[in-house]
């Protein structure tokens, strides 16, 4: 029997290639709803570079309230809101591109959570198109609170340190349930960078940073396990 012609079987393999990526993550997404994951995707790449995995799951109800409104005050103010996807802030960072100007980032935290748990640092227009899959599954099988809840245990403070803590420990030498609205404020700060930056011996970027996040917290709704408020 005659062979199909090349780019016909490479198509094929590349549909194949892209449904199992498709397919694989939702068993995953689904399990995470009820259970801690055990590791992330981008703990594994970080640990394979020689960096240490330092974490402590905790629930959310054990993780100072200040946090979750921190992290929404620094990293995404529409969390309770939107349903993955910030449209003003993508709006914004492309017309800050189209100006000639380095735009602000606009990824959300739901956004952050799936690159985190499946996916690997860069700005590929393969991987942004499965963070945007990886969103719209979270944001349809999790609430908020677990999206928060995970994003609040997996996110890298340091190198080879998750969590909120992990952090709280590494930094304040306290659990995450202990920790004060300053303190929340600095490890938000430095969320942008955590590799970089440190909440304990701040720059004055940081500091600045952490008073305008602690402004601006009590205006934050924050999820809890009976909505948004």
């Amino acid at each position: 029997m005659r062979r199909p012609p090349r780019g016909r079987r490479l198509f094929r393999v590349a549909l194949f290639v892209v449904l199992i990526g498709l397919l694989l993550p939702v068993p995953f997404v689904i399990a995470y709803r009820f259970v801690p994951p055990p590791i992330t995707s981008l703990m594994v790449i970080r640990w394979l570079g020689g960096a240490s995995l330092d974490r402590h799951w905790v629930p959310l109800d054990r993780i100072s309230a200040a946090l979750p409104r921190a992290v929404i005050s620094s990293e995404d103010e529409k969390f309770c809101t939107h349903h993955g996807f910030d449209w003003v802030a993508f709006n914004n960072a492309y017309r800050a591109w189209r100006a000639g100007r380095a735009p602000k980032g606009a990824s959300t935290i739901t956004m952050q959570v799936a690159k985190n748990l499946f996916l690997w640092p860069g700005r590929s227009v393969i991987r942004k198109g499965f963070e945007a899959y990886l969103t719209v599954l979270l944001e349809f099988f999790w609430d908020k609170h677990r999206i928060m809840e995970v994003y609040l245990n997996v996110i890298e403070w340091d190198d080879g340190v998750y969590g909120a803590d992990a952090a709280a420990h590494r930094y304040f030498s306290k659990p995450a349930s202990a920790l004060t609205t300053q303190e929340a404020a600095l490890l938000a700060a430095v969320l942008p960078n955590p590799r970089e930056w440190s909440p304990v011996h701040p720059t004055q970027y940081i500091a600045e940073r952490a008073a305008a996040i602690r402004e601006d917290m009590p205006a934050m709704a924050v999820p809890s396990a009976n909505g948004c408020r």
